[in-house]
């Protein structure tokens, strides 16, 4: 053979192999390419994955048995929709020898023969001309105390009250009402503790040996506030109720809170929550 014909085929040979070996890099470096993309869109999906978790899960929230638990921070005050100015009439009903001589929302003890009432969120004090259509007779009586207890009624007058007006025997009726005033005697003073909280603050707003008067307390308060709770405490061997009223971060949001309710009529005092 001539060897520029060898040349040739030498030549041929060596291109023919520079060919495979670019087909077998080129085809090695799309393998890796596709490892590379596969494992991307792998982690890819996988953190998608955890990210939906993350914001799917619901975190579980402690609901504890007892009643002196109180969340912190939810002091959410129920206001009433309606007052005497803007309702004229309202469904009244009595209460008498089951509740005389125990104390009142307001402190008083309640005297079934005197002229009072419970009402649900107006303060104490309240005067209220009461009157029955049925009799066209009317009672002057002033609230002081937190009720009724039962749906569909507005207002609880007093034993003599009711007997006045004729509403003893029936139970319960409709009567017109007359918003006459307020005795401001029953706005009380804020009482402030002097030692700084070592965690949150509170207001207390009565103290009771009796626990059965410690629960009245608390299911009165309810009308008008959220976050009531009863807390125990140990004093010279004897047990007290502390009925209380929210848990505050600072003691001037304890403050202003305090100031509503002794505009109510409640006695408070703003101390920490762990006393």
């Amino acid at each position: 053979m001539r060897p520029t014909a060898r040349k040739r085929m030498k030549t041929s040979r060596v291109k023919t192999l520079r060919i495979k070996l670019l087909r077998i890099n080129l085809s090695r470096i799309r393998n890796v390419y596709i490892l590379i993309l596969t494992g991307t869109v792998i982690g890819l999906v996988f953190l998608a994955g955890c990210s939906s978790t993350t914001t799917t899960v619901k975190s579980r929230v402690y609901r504890p048995k007892s009643n002196v638990y109180v969340p912190q921070y939810q002091e959410e005050e129920q206001r009433p929709k309606a007052t005497p100015e803007t309702q004229n009439t309202m469904i009244a009903s009595w209460y008498g020898t089951d509740f005389n001589g125990k104390p009142t929302a307001s402190g008083e003890r309640y005297d079934m023969y005197s002229y009072s009432a419970a009402h649900k969120y107006l303060p104490f004090g309240t005067i209220i001309k009461v009157t029955n259509p049925s009799t066209g007779i009317s009672a002057r009586v002033v609230v002081n105390d937190r009720g009724p207890f039962v749906a569909g009624r507005d207002i609880d007058l007093s034993y003599q009250a009711a007997k006045d007006i004729g509403l003893v025997r029936s139970g319960v009726g409709v009567i017109n009402v007359e918003y006459l005033g307020r005795d401001n005697k029953y706005v009380k003073y804020i009482r402030v503790s002097d030692q700084v909280a070592k965690g949150l603050y509170t207001i207390q707003i009565a103290s009771f040996e009796d626990q059965q008067n410690a629960e009245r307390m608390k299911k009165s308060l309810e009308l008008g506030y959220q976050t009531v709770y009863i807390r125990l405490a140990k004093v010279n061997g004897k047990t007290f109720y502390r009925v209380r009223v929210g848990k505050f971060g600072g003691k001037q949001k304890a403050i202003e809170r305090a100031q509503k309710l002794a505009d109510e009529g409640y006695d408070t005092f703003v101390t920490g929550e762990e006393g």
